[in-house]
């Protein structure tokens, strides 16, 4: 099993566990990146470049670009699918797009999909929304948000 990290459960990582306070969270987080069950896709990354905050997490990015994973044939043709319901294109984000922006929705669920992985997102689901939710649940793929996570591999810090 793994698990595709979005931009906003990073963020809320390096925002909220820090690594002089948390080492137990950061050796058990550091393994699981090691060895690839967490991971995330290039668009995200992409998304980080185009902030440019210039803190922890740009600079671990720098790091770890291998966590950021290039799509697959198979994840670019699921993507397709992804916009095949009408409804997903609202989440295309065609604004954001066409500014130059990253889009990293559809590239995380896609291989989420692929790989059989659950996506790890803060985004909730929305009553007939198009938000990385209501498109993992249309297509029976696992999601959950950063507690989850933390629940389903039983970590508790005290």
């Amino acid at each position: 099993m793994i698990y595709v990290f979005d931009n906003n459960t990073l963020a809320g990582i390096f925002r909220h566990y820090f690594r002089a306070s948390f080492p137990t969270f950061w050796e058990r987080f550091d393994t699981m990146v090691s060895d690839g069950t967490i991971c995330s896709v290039r668009e995200v990354n992409n998304e980080l470049k185009r902030m440019a905050r210039g803190d922890e997490l740009e600079a671990w990015a720098k790091t770890h670009t291998n966590f950021f994973c290039l799509p697959t044939s198979d994840e670019l043709r699921f993507i397709t699918q992804i916009y095949s319901v009408p409804h997903f294109l609202q989440n295309l984000g065609a604004k954001k797009l066409f500014n130059g922006g990253a889009f990293a929705d559809p590239f995380l669920i896609a291989k989420a999909y692929i790989s059989g992985g659950t996506v790890v997102t803060q985004e909730k689901l929305k009553p007939h929304g198009a938000k990385i939710p209501n498109i993992c649940k249309h297509f029976s793929i696992p999601y959950t948000d950063l507690q989850g996570f933390l629940q389903a591999q039983n970590w508790v810090f005290k």
